[in-house]
């Protein structure tokens, strides 16, 4: 690096704790294996005046899946061997079976278990332990994929690939993962930490705003192999540094991990055990992030440049955005180019993704962008240039047939159909999913479609339904037990020729086509 690079790089670092403001935070930054720079600031624990440091304990999450994959195929390398094992996990599950490697590469076809959660009825801050998730698990009748086909973020396929490491081999999870991954890495004070409501030492992760105040975040989940690992910046340097201490290992256990995927037809995948492959700035990085209610976490590593960053917020900044500003002065790189602004009103409408199920929505941008409403968030798309508008996961184009939207991590390709923005109100009623136990309601309260989930986790509250289309209506959920909340449910009400809701199908990018049959 240059004198010049370096001072990009400080002056980043200096600022994060103003750009990214909250209680406290770390980061790092490793290239060749050695830490160029890291910073430590703020308070693990506020009141207490408990300084973060570079040991803070810290739960990083979701960055825990790439360690149940690193332990899975440790100890099975063809990890093949345990796929007849997952039927006693899911033994009402009807059709074909994943296997353990698309668990692991997130093509199982399940449903996301806490977006699966919400329509049980709990309260946000409800509790989900070990019982709750196997009832959960273990009710599992049908996929809302083939497996292989497509993608999904699903957080229980890695909880299932800690349930078969531990009944197969008949030891605890957590102490194969200590010692077959955690200390061969050297990370001596990482460890699971599957009770959120705690962390050891007494971290908090809070949420809030500066403006508004941070409060400590309450989560009352027991997570395993899915989100469960509790790690400091310490160890998260030592995790990186194994990394490309390994990388020209012919089996290096990192190189295994983040090798090329793909799907059953052959078409590349994005994601495989717990890593993401993908571009930043320019450059090709695999990582992860992590995050739970008072948690964000991010950590990536460039194989040809050899540079690693690693970003602790104990609140709900933006982790990833701070890696990459990281990670652009590490490498002394320009910011990703602004696109011309295109014709953005010219594609405005509302759809529904048939293969899916789910209402989808374009919508100009101020900044001449267009907004993708699809998946948890919306994505903003620029013009290309060549007739199409595309973003970091979705291009959207047209052709003779209508819209077209193409997602190729996901392996989807999809045309969109159009709707009419118009709903009928006559929707009160009460459906029954036999395969979650739960009942979804709804009640004209003023005139005005209100609905709620209930189910053995609870009866949940009452949420005012937003019109979309003819019978299609959309249900805020912007808090869930998991802080991946999954959006907005998208409420298809299905009538009989005498006009009759005899059932309603209700889905979220996480969890689609759940079909509710009228009581």
């Amino acid at each position: 690096m240059t004198r010049s690079s370096y001072a990009r790089l400080d002056a980043t670092l200096d600022a994060l704790p103003s750009r990214y403001s909250g209680p406290g935070g770390a980061v790092a930054v490793l290239k060749d294996g050695n830490v160029l720079a890291k910073r430590a600031w703020g308070w693990a624990d506020a009141a207490q005046r408990l300084p973060f440091t570079d040991k803070t304990p810290f739960l990083v999450c979701s960055i825990t899946k790439q360690f149940t994959c690193a332990l899975l195929l440790d100890l099975f390398p063809d990890p093949s061997v345990l796929d007849a094992d997952l039927r006693q996990f899911m033994p009402k599950l009807e059709g074909p079976f994943p296997t353990v490697r698309e668990l692991c590469h997130n093509q199982s076809g399940l449903r996301d278990y806490w977006a699966l959660a919400m329509l049980c009825g709990p309260p946000v801050e409800g509790y989900f332990g070990p019982d709750e998730a196997r009832r959960l698990i273990g009710g599992t009748r049908s996929l809302h994929f083939a497996p292989g086909t497509r993608y999904s973020y699903v957080n229980q396929n890695f909880r299932l690939v800690a349930d078969l490491i531990a009944a197969r081999t008949g030891q605890d999870y957590a102490t194969l993962l200590r010692s077959r991954i955690l200390e061969r890495a050297g990370m001596p004070d990482a460890a699971l930490n599957p009770d959120t409501s705690a962390v050891r030492d007494g971290t908090v992760g809070y949420e809030g705003t500066a403006q508004g105040g941070f409060f400590p975040a309450v989560n009352r989940i027991v997570w395993t192999g899915d989100a469960g690992l509790a790690a400091s910046l310490e160890d998260m340097i030592a995790w990186e540094r194994f990394i490309d201490a390994t990388r020209d290992e012919a089996d290096g256990l990192y190189r295994r991990l983040s090798a090329p995927q793909t799907f059953r037809g052959g078409a590349p995948a994005a994601y495989g055990f717990g890593l993401r492959r993908d571009r930043m700035l320019g450059r090709e990085i695999t990582g992860h992030g992590g995050g739970l209610r008072g948690w964000r976490s991010m950590r990536l590593y460039a194989p040809a440049e050899r540079v690693s960053v690693v970003v602790l917020f104990n609140h709900m900044a933006d982790a990833h955005a701070a890696a990459e500003e990281v990670f652009g002065a590490a490498l002394d790189l320009p910011p990703s180019p602004s696109a011309t602004p295109g014709d953005a009103a010219a594609w405005a409408g509302r759809f529904i993704d048939p293969e899916s199920g789910l209402a989808t929505r374009l919508e100009p941008l101020a900044n001449g962008k267009l907004a993708l409403h699809f998946a948890r968030a919306p994505e903003a798309l620029t013009a290309d240039g060549a007739g199409a508008w595309s973003g970091s996961t979705s291009r959207i184009t047209r052709d003779a047939d209508g819209v077209r939207m193409e997602r190729p991590s996901e392996n989807i390709d999809t045309r969109l159909l159009p709707v009419e923005a118009a709903s009928r109100i006559d929707i009160e009623g009460a459906w029954h999913c036999d395969e979650l136990g739960a009942t979804f309601t709804v009640t004209l309260a003023g005139g005005v479609p209100y609905a709620a989930f209930s189910g053995d986790l609870g009866d949940g509250e009452m949420l005012a339904l937003v019109p979309f289309a003819q019978d299609v209506w959309l249900m805020p959920c912007p808090r869930a037990l998991d802080y991946a909340a999954p959006g907005d449910w998208t409420v298809i009400f299905q009538r009989d020729s005498g006009g009759r809701i005899g059932s309603v199908q209700l889905g979220c990018w996480l969890a689609r086509k759940v079909v509710y049959r009228a009581v």
